[in-house]
């Protein structure tokens, strides 16, 4: 098999597998390809469904059946080699009769770790790794932070306009970007577990915070609010929409427990944390609680200053900016707090896009 042929099947695993990204929580999302020996014939391919399961390699190897037999498999993480609420993958691989397994990259599970490439090694399928590589590890960051941080991964999405603004300290609300790029945003909302938002956003806008493409309404993700003091309308949109799309608000210990009330009985859930030296919520707390609660990935909208205390606490992985043309010559307040502009140095430049006259760039932690 040519180097050239693996990366081409490796990249169709991956692509199946990042379309159900937000959908497979508490479990990464997985491709999986079963190919013949020069990659001239795709046999089968599947990818982790929603809810975690069934894994990748078992849809794409049911699929394929008895056709299996001394045939290549791409997958994009290694095969889970525990049992946890279905036997392991690597014993399905091995059943199956697979030749080769091309793996991405090792899963940092404890409970896998190098397992599941040794299985397949001992029942004697050759296994190589490393086939693009870098993307398999951009494709499943939420889960690998997850498991070695005990954290969500956190995705800072913010628009500011050509001159750096993010918003006007007075009078309307800026319209920065255009059509194209709400779009592509509501396309980078349903690839995320849960939007995280401040006080101030929900105050600001009375947001939905939900995914409103034609036809992925239903992908939806988690809402979640941070809000120390539990500031939060109870008649806001995303109060009253708890019953379509869940709502958690995150909040300090010594928080109203009479505004909970209220919270809770308008279908909302509400998290509580230690508070920092400041008084509020302790960021750090509050995104291993949502790691406890199984979450991988979350797609944080909540302006420059939650932006920026993510970036004093160390707890971006991925940094989005999309610059738009709309607002032009309006706004005063920065994009970019001091933080987040130090922060940044740290980052890579791992691409740009662009949508309509708007242009998105991608940095993410090395």
């Amino acid at each position: 098999m040519s180097a050239g042929t693996d990366r081409r099947l490796m990249a169709l695993a991956l692509t199946l597998g990042e379309r159900n990204l937000g959908r497979t929580w508490p479990n990464p999302s997985v491709g999986a390809v079963v190919a013949d020996e020069d990659g001239s014939l795709i046999v089968a391919g599947g990818a982790t469904q929603p809810g975690g399961r069934p894994h990748a390699e078992r849809v794409a190897l049911a699929s394929a059946g008895e056709a299996a037999r001394g045939r290549t498999l791409y997958v994009s993480l290694e095969p889970c080699s525990h049992h946890g609420k279905s036997p392991p993958c690597s014993d399905a691989v091995i059943a199956s009769g697979i030749r080769r397994v091309v793996s991405a990259i090792e899963d940092p599970d404890d409970r896998v770790a190098g397992r599941g490439h040794a299985l397949l090694r001992a029942a004697g399928i050759s296994v190589e790794v490393g086939c693009l590589a870098d993307r398999a590890r951009r494709s499943h960051r939420g889960h690998m932070t997850r498991v070695t941080k005990g954290r969500p991964a956190v995705t800072v999405k913010l628009a500011r306009t050509t001159e750096g603004f993010a918003g006007s300290r007075s009078g309307p609300r800026l319209l920065i970007t255009g059509e194209d790029a709400r779009a592509r945003v509501h396309l980078m909302r349903a690839h995320a577990d849960a939007i995280m938002v401040g006080i101030g956003t929900i105050l600001a806008d009375d947001p939905f915070l939900d995914v409103r493409l034609p036809g992925l309404e239903s992908r939806s993700p988690i809402r979640i609010v941070i809000d120390s003091g539990l500031r939060t309308p109870v008649g806001s949109r995303i109060v009253g929409d708890s019953g379509r799309v869940p709502t958690w608000i995150v909040t300090t210990a010594g928080a109203s427990f009479e505004a909970e009330r209220a919270f809770v009985a308008s279908g909302a859930e509400v998290l509580r944390v230690e508070p920092d030296a400041a008084g509020r919520v302790d960021l750090g707390q509050a995104l291993q609680l949502l790691g406890a609660r199984g979450l991988t990935r979350v797609f944080c909208e909540g302006g420059p200053e939650l932006a920026n205390a993510l970036a004093r606490a160390d707890l971006i992985d991925e940094l989005t900016l999309a610059t738009g043309r709309s607002a032009r010559g309006q706004g005063d307040v920065p994009a970019l707090g001091p933080d987040l502009q130090d922060f940044m140095d740290g980052l890579r430049l791992v691409g740009d896009e662009g949508a309509g006259s708007d242009l998105f760039m991608f940095w993410e932690k090395p």
